[in-house]
């Protein structure tokens, strides 16, 4: 079994040493770049680990890891141009150093990369692998609209809220999961339960982003604290707020939405926070998602040593400060 810093060197090699066509330029030149920005290479690494659990030569399965990072890479150029984020990872993004029209074709073309990618697997399992790749890329686009129709929203609930989070960033770390462990040779029900952990999982993962918004180490964190709190975005710690709140406080935080003093909307909607004891319930629901995930693992019919690079990335991603 390989370490988790080993699966990410074997990631970057396999990125760097993919070949684009040179023309045109600047159709193939952003895919390079967005590609090349680095990152933690979480999704790609799960799935080698999936894929090893069952099968010693994870090289059969970078292909399919390749496949999931530029797919992910391709819904990062396109939420920054909805988003209209000027960077990713500390440079500029893609729209604003080629224009959008060129950042969506070359989206556009990171999709086709994906699945050419993919049908560079065994014959065997290529069907089984394109079912699995193609539920999970139509999830995360209906994640990212609903994302999107939530902004124009006040009576979001909290279980559509989960439902977003588990169609926009879960899904494909499920799915990234279960391609690997098709890839590796995995029964259908480990297959399976593998996906379970990894949506679970992947829904821990972002209501723990959730909190480190409003209370992670500035320091630490890699980007403003209090974003979330700044732009009304809608996420559990809010909707629970809302939930609970007092008519009163309901109505101070209906003057702070508009505020554009945001020091004192950051702390003021912090207070509010710690007044309801939203961040332990947030922490919480975390944990139930935790819970739900790791039972899943724990019934994959493979020895727990094999699990155990797995399980340490797990509980280092939810531990983590940024």
């Amino acid at each position: 079994m390989h370490t988790i810093f080993e699966l990410q060197q074997l990631i970057e090699k396999a990125i760097e040493t993919t070949e684009y066509p040179n023309h045109p330029a600047r159709l193939y030149e952003p895919i390079r770049y967005i590609m090349s920005l680095g990152g933690k290479r979480i999704r790609p690494v799960l799935l080698l680990l999936s894929s090893e659990l069952f099968n010693d030569d994870v090289t059969i399965a970078i292909d399919g890891a390749l496949a999931i990072e530029t797919f992910h890479n391709f819904t990062l150029i396109h939420d920054d141009i909805m988003d209209k984020a000027p960077l990713r990872r500390g440079k500029d993004t893609v729209h604003i150093k080629w224009g959008e029209n060129n950042a969506i074709l070359s989206g556009d073309v990171m999709m086709v990369e994906a699945n050419k990618h993919l049908t560079k697997l065994n014959i065997d399992i290529l069907k089984a692998a394109l079912d699995c790749f193609n539920v999970t890329a139509q999830g995360v686009c209906e994640g990212q609209q609903l994302d999107m129709e939530f902004e124009q929203r006040t009576d979001v609930t909290i279980a559509e809220y989960i439902n977003m989070i588990r169609l926009k960033t879960a899904v494909l770390v499920g799915g990234s999961m279960k391609l690997g462990a098709i890839i590796g040779g995995a029964a259908e029900k480990d297959a399976d339960l593998l996906y379970d952990f990894g949506v679970n999982f992947g829904i821990a993962f972002q209501l723990q982003d959730d909190i480190l918004d409003v209370y992670g180490d500035p320091l630490k964190f890699g980007k403003q604290v209090g974003g979330d709190i700044i732009s009304n975005k809608q996420t559990f710690l809010l909707l629970k707020l809302k939930e609970l709140a007092s008519p009163e406080d309901l109505g101070q935080l209906e003057t702070l939405t508009f505020t554009t003093d945001y020091p004192t909307k950051i702390q003021a909607i912090t207070q509010l926070y710690n007044q309801y004891n939203v961040r332990e319930l947030a922490a919480t629901e975390m944990q139930r998602s935790l819970d739900i995930a790791f039972s899943s693992l724990e019934s994959v019919e493979i020895s727990i040593d094999r699990k155990k690079e797995l399980t340490q990335l797990a509980e280092s991603l939810i531990n983590r400060e940024s």
